[in-house]
């Protein structure tokens, strides 16, 4: 009989008794599937949303305040720059305001200098005539005397004398550059 209740029953559908214990196994399953695991699962899930969505809030702000960070930077190398080119421009006045002052300072005091130096040559040129005036009316006096044989001693006479021969050469000196100056100018 074995062999014919063998023969029987079909080898894909199990017996029944299987069943109902594959049955209710897969139920308490399913209920501590359902009860215990989808529900972390679900947190889980949630949290890691949280986190992602967190996340690009968070880097959205970050991006926002970079944003503003680097305007805020733009604006402040711009007023920088300006005040560099103020700076700049400042300077340059300034510089060119000094040169002036120290070229008019320089000029003041060559104008100064050879002022003075003329003053000096005048004062020597007036000392050196002075001088010569008394030398050459020394020498003049000695040799009028020798050659008309009678002392000059008489100071009186002897100064009219000088003084007379140097306005004579002084008349020469006179007519002979206004001479010079007209020959030059004819010779142009």
């Amino acid at each position: 009989m074995n062999i014919l209740a063998a023969e029987s029953s079909n080898p894909l559908i199990p017996p029944v008794g299987e069943i109902i214990v594959g049955t209710i196994t897969f139920a308490i399953l399913c209920f501590v599937m359902i009860k215990y695991v989808v529900p972390r699962f679900e947190q889980v899930f949630v949290a890691r949303r949280e986190a992602i969505e967190g996340g690009i809030e968070r880097a959205e702000a970050m991006q926002a305040e970079a944003k503003a960070a680097l305007e805020q930077y733009r604006a402040q190398l711009a007023e920088a720059r300006g005040e560099a080119a103020q700076i700049r421009d400042a300077a340059r006045a300034e510089g060119q305001q000094i040169l002036e002052e120290l070229r008019a300072q320089a000029q003041e005091e060559s104008a100064r200098i050879v002022a003075r130096g003329e003053e000096q040559l005048a004062a020597q040129r007036q000392q050196i005539v002075h001088e010569l005036r008394g030398q050459i009316g020394t020498l003049a006096v000695d040799l009028a005397g020798r050659v008309v044989g009678e002392s000059l001693a008489d100071d009186a006479r002897r100064s009219g004398t000088v003084d007379r021969f140097l306005a004579e050469l002084d008349g020469m000196a006179a007519s002979g550059a206004g001479r010079g100056a007209t020959v030059a100018e004819s010779n142009r």
